[in-house]
């Protein structure tokens, strides 16, 4: 038997192991398991869980399930929650016959399957787009008299969004409702959501008073939801009262939010305004996520202040924000829209210099602004000069040498494309067929096309 210590030992071993899986340190996670055994610290099935939900989440599911190999050899027997973790694993990736494959191998160890097996399967049918077989998960959880959790109604009511049966899951909810489930603030964000991404604004701002009305404070999450919903269907206004009311009232909110406002008040050439909101994330301390950065930066670089965009570059990188390459790409455009491809040349410098290891969505913005500005062949020189390319890189070229009536040349390009095995936008091959023929080109436009279904049939 171990000792109270042994106990305290492993239960050391388990804090560390789950602080390092977070931090995705697999490898060092694994360094600390071997160090505990060798001081006889022994791992129990709370490691080996961790680590099998890690290597799941990190790696793929096969690395995950090779996890339970290794626990088995250890003398330590499987859980529920071994084979939860791994059905999760499973249906991150969408592999049904995965999951089914290991509910029967928990069944055959007389393991049985909890809430959140059944959560997990049912939720892998719905993102199957498998709406009946996930409904006939949820009536097993009745017919097996499995206690419920507020989680499987939500699980099924996205579910039943996701799958275009919003008036369903409105029907279920109101059922549930009647009959005494307590539905909570992550219920109403689901419904909130779903309604807006079908354009019922106005629903979805009748849910949002229920929401206060049954005692809730609304997230960042809820309102942001409806202020964008308002502002797509171009009720600038209400988009606005949402915002201010809860501002009013005290409710949580967070830079996004701002970030919603002020792009859409740029948007509408309310730039005074959105100022306003610009400065107000900065001075008042935000603490701003990469997104968020991002957002403004763009909005200020669509506006062309540069100056800005800078100058709240240098303030995040004060402050220990890692800028990433969509940020420098954002810059770059920018300083191409302002016609400023000089400095746009030696940010593409300092992004090397900082050691990025792909700036090719960078390069691609600097093409695009040099295309747009007319430097077509200075654009062209860069496209040759790259060690890499993607199908935004060649669409960007074709496009920009159709439009210069240049099709001999995009239609050099489109066959490059093509033997990359990259995809062709049907926008290009058109422009480039027809910019063919009606230049005189009718053999070689004859020979894209055939070139094309070749490489169609090939890649299918």
């Amino acid at each position: 038997m171990w000792s109270i210590k042994d106990k305290l030992s492993t239960r050391l071993l388990n804090i560390c192991v789950a602080s390092l899986c977070k931090t995705k340190q697999l490898e060092k996670t694994e360094a600390v398991i071997v160090d505990g055994i060798r001081i006889g610290v022994q791992p129990d099935v709370v490691t080996y869980n961790t680590l099998i939900t890690a290597y799941c989440r990190f790696i793929g599911i096969d690395a995950g399930y090779s996890i339970l190999y290794r626990m088995k050899e250890a003398g330590i027997n499987p859980d529920v929650i071994t084979y939860n973790s791994l059905i999760a694993g499973a249906t991150r990736y969408c592999m049904l016959s995965r999951c089914l494959d290991l509910f029967e191998e928990m069944l055959e160890m007389s393991i049985l399957p909890d809430i959140w097996s059944y959560n997990t399967l049912m939720h892998c049918f719905f993102k199957l787009r498998k709406p009946d077989e996930a409904y006939r998960v949820f009536q097993d959880i009745l017919l097996k008299d499995i206690s419920v959790h507020p989680a499987t109604f939500n699980i099924l009511i996205n579910g039943l969004c996701m799958n275009g049966y919003t008036e369903n899951a409105l029907m279920l909810f109101r059922s549930l409702k009647r009959h005494g489930f307590i539905p909570q603030l992550a219920t109403y964000n689901i419904l909130i959501h779903r309604l807006c991404k079908s354009g019922r604004g106005k629903a979805a701002r009748e849910f949002l008073n229920e929401l206060i009305e049954s005692g809730y404070i609304p997230n960042a999450i809820t309102y942001t939801t409806v202020m964008k919903c308002c502002f797509r269907c171009r009720q600038f206004e209400e988009g606005l009262r949402i915002f201010v009311e809860m501002r009013r009232k005290g409710y949580t909110y967070d830079a996004f939010a701002y970030c919603t406002v002020a792009s859409m008040l740029l948007k509408t050439g309310k730039m005074n305004e959105a100022n306003e909101y610009l400065g107000y994330i900065i001075t008042n301390g935000f603490d701003l996520d990469l997104v968020s950065f991002n957002t403004i930066v763009n909005l200020y670089c669509k506006e062309g202040q540069l100056d800005n965009a800078y100058k709240l570059l240098y303030e995040a990188e004060k402050k220990g924000l890692e800028c990433d390459k969509y940020t420098h790409s954002i810059l770059i455009d920018g300083l191409c829209r302002t016609g400023n491809f000089k400095e746009a040349q030696q940010h593409l410098d300092y992004m090397r210099m900082m050691g990025f290891d792909s700036n090719l969505v960078a390069l691609n913005s600097f093409i695009n602004g040099l295309c747009k500005a007319g430097h077509l062949d200075h654009a062209l020189r860069m496209f040759e000069s790259l060690d890499a390319k993607d199908s935004i890189t060649y669409s960007t070229m074709v496009h920009s040498l159709c439009k210069a009536r240049r099709f001999y040349a995009a239609s050099k390009l489109l066959l490059s494309c093509i033997r990359g095995g990259m995809r062709i936008l049907k926008s290009d091959k058109r422009g480039v067929i027809d910019g063919l023929h009606c230049s005189g080109f009718s053999q070689e436009a004859r020979k894209v096309q055939s070139k094309i279904r070749l490489a169609k049939i090939l890649h299918n």
